[in-house]
């Protein structure tokens, strides 16, 4: 487990049927919830927790199959739409009726689902490097750009390869290169690989990739023409090498609330991690 900063404290909630793995930190102010993404773990907000919970309770859970969270089989496990169920829960387990919701890559995704299914839940959202469902959806039916960056998708359907290659001495180190070399601590990128390498989180973290494309070819859920109220804040980095700047242009027909993207120019995809002044920053003057 990783050392958090002074103030924070390592808590296991219940939601769902399951338990997860919390940095909780703050005692007063609304509730604000981080979403960490693949193949991370809470250990990515690890400059925002501290600076947040200066004016909110914060609640980073290591999302289902990560970290020292609770690790159901199978891959209908790892539906988005459960996963958003577990926040939905947690929230509520935490004594609150309504939150904040931060999420980036993955952790986007859900924020995404949750803002669609679960409005009620929400107060502001905030997606950092993840499009719309729609936008996404829409863009590996009709952009050749975008279909070769997500072949890993593809990748990522077969059985047990997938985890031999990521469990690989170096390989989620690699995987997170950054747009601006140095901005990610060699200690950072080795606290990353002991989280990924606990028995079962590969193969759970893959499996929401699994249950996704499963969805996705059922016709699952892109919103539903449903458009989302809640004030969001979208920030976008540039130079990710998996997902186009494009994803973020046109994305205001999906919302009937306040709606704004913030383009960093020279920033990957690891935008808490590789611009995390930046990130504070805006996330403190949004939630405010």
């Amino acid at each position: 487990m990783w050392r958090m900063d002074a103030g924070a404290r390592q808590e296991r909630i219940r939601t769902n049927g399951i338990e997860l793995s919390c940095a909780v930190a703050g005692d007063r102010g609304e509730l604000v919830v981080l979403l960490h993404g693949f193949p991370q773990s809470a250990y990515e907000w690890r400059h925002q927790i501290p600076a947040l919970a200066e004016h909110f309770r914060v609640v980073a859970p290591d999302l289902r199959g990560y970290g020292a969270s609770s690790k159901p089989a199978g891959i209908a496990a790892y539906r988005p739409g459960v996963i958003a169920d577990d926040v939905v829960g947690l929230i509520h387990a935490v004594g609150a009726d309504r939150a904040h919701v931060v999420g980036h890559d993955w952790g986007g995704a859900i924020a995404w689902r949750l803002a669609l299914e679960h409005p009620e839940a929400l107060e502001r959202l905030v997606v950092i490097n993840c499009p719309h469902p729609a936008a996404m959806a829409h863009a590996l039916r009709t952009d050749p750009r975008q279909m070769r960056r997500s072949w890993y998708v593809l990748f990522f359907q077969l059985p047990w390869l997938p985890e031999r290659v990521l469990l690989r001495r170096g390989a989620i180190s690699s995987a997170l290169r950054t747009a601006r070399p140095g901005t990610l601590r060699d200690e950072d990128a080795a606290a990353h690989e002991r989280a990924f390498a606990i028995p079962g989180v590969a193969t759970a973290a893959l499996n929401y990739y699994r249950a996704a494309f499963r969805e996705g070819l059922r016709g699952g859920s892109t919103g539903g023409g449903r458009v989302i109220a809640a004030p969001t804040l979208l920030i976008w980095a540039d130079e990710d090498f998996a997902l186009g700047r494009e994803l973020a242009e046109g994305m205001e027909r999906y919302f009937s609330g306040p709606f704004a993207v913030r383009h960093i120019s020279d920033c990957g995809h690891w935008v808490p991690e590789e611009r995390p002044d930046l990130v504070n920053k805006w996330l403190l003057e949004f939630l405010s």
